[in-house]
């Protein structure tokens, strides 16, 4: 592909719209022109009121984190007082306190079966036995014997092997 040069003038010219003169369009677009510069002289006076701002509230000590905590703190202010918030808080409300109740229902209902479980025959018979191998383990710690086989051993009783799992 080779580089051709355009012209801009030709280029950016075009056929006039159907039932403007050739007056017209160049009137219209004198005005464009006008429009164009205009926009132009704006942004620049724009940017100088804003960098004069800027050095205004410089001078003043206050800050941008300033002037964002303060629109942040203002924006919060409206959130909370608008109608979707507090319908938000109060439906967020009722729902704890519904699942509070519910989960305190269950609190007890669990204790109540628990309750009832460790007054059974099998938890108690379960109980007692352990109470007696903890006793059994404790009083012979107790005696100064930890009743485990020991490496040395008396050599009169070989230790037999466990079973494989």
């Amino acid at each position: 592909m080779t580089d051709v040069p355009v012209d801009t003038g030709v280029a950016a010219r075009t056929p006039a719209i159907e039932g403007l003169t050739e007056a017209e369009e160049e009137e219209l677009r004198a005005e464009l022109t006008k429009v164009e510069e205009e926009i132009v002289t704006l942004r620049q006076v724009l940017a100088a009121k804003e960098r004069h701002c800027g050095e205004l509230k410089r001078r003043l000590g206050l800050s941008t984190l300033g002037g964002l905590k303060q629109n942040l703190s203002r924006s919060w202010h409206d959130v909370q007082v608008s109608n979707a918030y507090k319908k938000t808080q109060e439906t967020l409300s009722q729902a704890g306190q519904k699942t509070s109740a519910a989960l305190s229902t269950v609190g007890s209902a669990i204790s109540r079966k628990l309750g009832d479980m460790r007054n059974s025959a099998t938890f108690k018979s379960f109980e007692d036995r352990v109470g007696t191998i903890k006793s059994k383990v404790v009083g012979d710690r107790e005696n100064g014997s930890d009743n485990l086989p020991s490496s040395a051993g008396s050599g009169d009783k070989p230790l037999s092997d466990p079973a494989p799992f």
